[in-house]
This record gives C-alpha cells, sequence and structure tokens, in this order.
C-alpha cells in the first residue's frame, strides 16, 4: 500500500491510465495534470493546480514514457496543451520528490540534477526494459502481419541489435519459423546469436553483408538502415524500425524507392497499454516503497 503518499501524474498515453488506477488501488493521494479530455473520470484522484501548494507535498512525479521535450514541456493524448515543467516549479517540490519518467533527454536530465532531484529513467532499467520487451514483441508481429502479404514462416528477417527488445524479436521470429539473421557490433554478440542458432551479421559493415531480406526489424537508435542498405532489399520489403526517434531508418530514401518502411516506437502502449501501464505502476511502487520518505518517517 502507498497509504500518505501523494503522487502527480502528468501527461502521457493509456498506459498513464492504469498507472492511475493502481495508485488508487494502493490508496495513494493522485494528482491528474494532461487529463482533462479524457472520457472516463478518476473520482479519487485530484486535479493537480500548478500554483497552488499541492507541488510542496509531492512524494513522486510520473511523467509519460516519452518523457519531456528539450524545453521541459510534456504531452499527453488526453488534453491539447503542452505542461511546462520550469525549473522554478520543480524546486518547489520536497527534496525527496522523485521523479519517473520513461526517456529522458539531456535537457531535463541537467535540470533535474542542477535542483539535486532524483530523476528515474525507467526503461534504463531492465525490470521495466525486460518486460516491457513482450508487448513490443506482439506489437511487431501484429504489424509484420498487417503489412505484408507473405507469412513470417519461411520469410529472411534481420533484426539489427541485440538489446532485451531485439534479443526478443530475434528468438520470438526464429520460433515462427522465420530464418533470422542479427545484426551487432561485438564478437561477443556474434557469439551470442551464433549460439541461438541465428545468423549474426556485422553492423559495422553492413552494406556489405547484409543478406537477402524480406523484412528488417531495428532496434538501434542511430542511422543503420542507410540508403547503402534499402537499396538492396526487393520491392515487398518491410522495414519497421522500433528505434526512439528519429529511428535508424533513412525513412526519405525508404519511400523514394517505394520500400514501406514505419516508424514504431512506443508499441506497448498501442497494443497493451493496461500490461505496460501495469509493469510500470508496480515498479515505481517498489521504489517509492524504498525511497528516504519512509525510512526516514518524513
Amino acid at each position: 500500500m502507498l497509504t500518505g503518499y501523494q503522487v502527480a501524474v502528468i501527461g502521457g498515453d493509456a498506459r498513464q491510465l492504469e498507472i492511475i488506477r493502481r495508485l488508487n488501488e494502493w490508496d495513494a493521494t493522485v494528482y491528474l495534470a494532461g487529463f482533462d479530455q479524457l472520457k472516463e473520470g478518476f473520482t479519487e484522484a485530484i486535479d493537480l493546480d500548478f500554483d497552488s501548494d499541492q507541488v510542496e507535498r509531492l512524494d513522486a512525479i510520473i511523467l509519460p514514457v516519452a518523457g519531456t521535450d528539450d524545453q521541459g514541456r510534456v504531452d499527453g493524448i488526453f488534453t491539447n496543451r503542452l505542461l511546462h515543467l520550469t525549473e522554478s516549479w520543480l524546486k518547489r517540490t520536497p527534496s525527496h520528490c522523485q521523479i519517473y519518467t520513461g526517456i529522458s533527454n539531456d535537457y531535463f536530465t541537467q535540470l533535474t540534477s542542477h535542483i539535486n532531484r532524483n530523476l528515474i529513467p525507467l526503461m534504463d532499467r531492465d525490470d521495466v526494459a525486460i518486460f516491457n520487451s513482450i508487448p513490443t514483441v506482439e506489437g511487431t508481429i501484429m504489424m509484420v502481419i498487417q503489412h505484408t502479404d507473405f507469412t513470417i514462416h519461411g520469410s529472411k528477417v534481420v533484426v539489427l541489435g541485440l538489446g532485451r527488445v531485439g534479443t526478443g524479436l530475434a528468438r520470438t521470429f526464429a520460433q515462427l519459423g522465420a530464418h533470422v539473421s542479427v545484426g551487432v557490433r561485438s564478437s561477443a554478440s556474434a557469439a551470442r546469436v551464433y549460439e541461438m542458432g541465428l545468423t549474426p551479421l556485422d553492423m559495422n559493415n553492413l552494406a556489405e553483408e547484409m543478406p537477402e531480406c524480406d523484412i528488417i526489424l531495428n532496434t538501434v537508435p542511430a542511422p543503420v538502415v542507410q540508403a547503402a542498405v534499402i537499396k538492396q532489399l526487393p520491392s515487398h520489403a518491410v522495414i519497421i524500425d522500433l528505434a526512439s526517434k528519429p529511428g535508424g531508418t533513412d525513412f526519405r530514401y525508404a519511400e523514394k524507392r517505394g520500400i514501406k518502411a514505419m516508424l514504431a516506437p512506443g508499441l506497448p502502449g498501442i497494443v497493451a497499454p493496461k500490461t505496460a501501464g501495469r509493469i510500470i505502476a508496480d515498479v515505481i511502487s517498489r521504489l517509492l516503497k524504498n525511497s528516504n520518505r519512509e525510512v526516514d518517517g518524513s
């Protein structure tokens, strides 16, 4: 239970709705901002007034998975306005206040460090990212089926990156009967791919090593699917880029070639927001319970 904890949920997508529900179940006092167009209401929650003294009582602030922009502004699908988290406003929070975000940027990381607040990028944590890879993989399968006219079984798939999501993609598509190659940069990762029974590709020379391919699944947030790679693809090929914006694909060249290429970050929030929200809420609950607030009794 989180009885006595005061938490602000600011902006976001359908994942935040499950987080709000869980916080209410755990008896936290919940303040909301960025949900003014939400059809279903949360009668237990309180509208966050940025000009009131509510901020001075907050134990935690929960931001969307996408975090803020490079000016500290927060967006959401349930509002038509940007919410600005200024330095002066954040400085009014208690010193123990924890700020949760999915990912962060240099601006917000430096800002929270400057005012000495604990910023927790949840997607950097294995306990979130590994669980989160499950709906990401399922969503990728859905997109592949929707945008191809051939089966995954027997298709030639290239997965770029062997991180949490890349590993799940490579394993699952292989289990579905695809011929999977995995782009990696280190010899250790190449050995892991080989141990999985798949084909390693050297991403340092991807254009030269690129095999015949029907589907490219990119997880690397760097320009890896470049023109030299795309020009080798057959016209029926599909590229699904799961990296954070702007992705790692030359979308302009793909369009010029007539290759279907889609940027699809945040799939868990689209295909399984309830599960994705529960994953985030459970981790936040554990972190709050282990925070200095509870230990110090402040």
